[in-house]
């Protein structure tokens, strides 16, 4: 039986910027498909790096890098990247909004109606269709921006922190409802976060990080089974996955640069 190939794959990259010092020094790793990989470390370490990479917003210096089999930009139109800001323009609706990435692409305008309100529908926002921005909490900015990543059924989803700016409560509802949407819309994903129970309650594999340079330290493998409840959060089995990885960041926060 043949193997699965990968969806994303790096060969002894090395990224730098010009003649400065290396930022991400001998990345290796095999991204799976359906795998929801984070990845956390020290800020400086390279985390939106590796997504700018694979999106290929930025090239590498040395190594490989192939996405879906073939070089990064050549894979853009099956990836979407969602950033830790929602960037919705605040002159347009949210079903506005969601069409945006269907308008560039030609598409017709019931198409794009009707994907859209089908992706509003799937983050729990038909009903806000037609409000602007300002009308919108946070959370709900942030469904939008999922919704318009959506539109073009990605096979590679990338969130660079796109929690970050929420509260507690707030991350939590939506880390369960980004996991019932890629339930109903499967795809990959690569999701950088500072938060170690959000790495924990997403994530098939969290990949720690080191700086100076930016490199992998350690990957470890969540095992929880999907559909994952909230009441995860509260099991033993649980914190002490989110044990591992704090132990493995303190290490980090000490372990000499190589």
């Amino acid at each position: 039986m043949e193997s699965v190939p990968p969806i994303v794959k790096f060969t002894s990259l090395q990224k730098r910027y010009g003649v400065g010092p290396v930022v991400l020094d001998t990345i290796n790793l095999t991204v799976a498909p359906d795998d929801f990989i984070s990845f956390i470390g020290p800020s400086g370490c390279g985390k939106s790096t590796i997504l700018k990479l694979v999106s290929g917003l930025s090239p590498g210096s040395t190594g490989e890098l192939t996405v879906m089999g073939v070089k990064p930009r050549e894979a853009r139109d099956r990836q979407a990247f969602i950033f830790q800001d929602a960037t919705l323009l605040p002159w347009l609706t949210a079903q506005l909004n969601v069409e945006i990435p269907l308008r560039l692409r030609g598409r017709p305008a019931v198409e794009r109606q009707t994907t859209a309100r089908k992706m509003l529908e799937l983050v729990g926002l038909g009903k806000v269709a037609d409000y602007y921005p300002r009308q919108l909490s946070g959370g709900m900015k942030m469904r939008v921006s999922i919704a318009r990543a959506l539109t073009l059924t990605p096979q590679l989803l990338l969130l660079d922190e796109p929690f970050g700016a929420l509260d507690e409560m707030t991350r939590n509802r939506l880390n369960e409802e980004l996991l019932a949407v890629r339930s109903l819309s499967s795809f990959t994903a690569l999701f950088v976060t500072h938060s170690v129970t959000e790495a924990v309650f997403l994530s098939n594999r969290i990949v720690v990080m080191a700086a100076n340079p930016g490199r992998f330290y350690a990957e470890v493998a969540i095992d929880f089974p999907y559909p994952r409840r909230p009441e995860l959060r509260g099991q033993p089995e649980f914190q002490a996955k989110v044990n591992e990885v704090t132990r493995l960041l303190h290490e980090v926060e000490i372990s000499p640069s190589s």
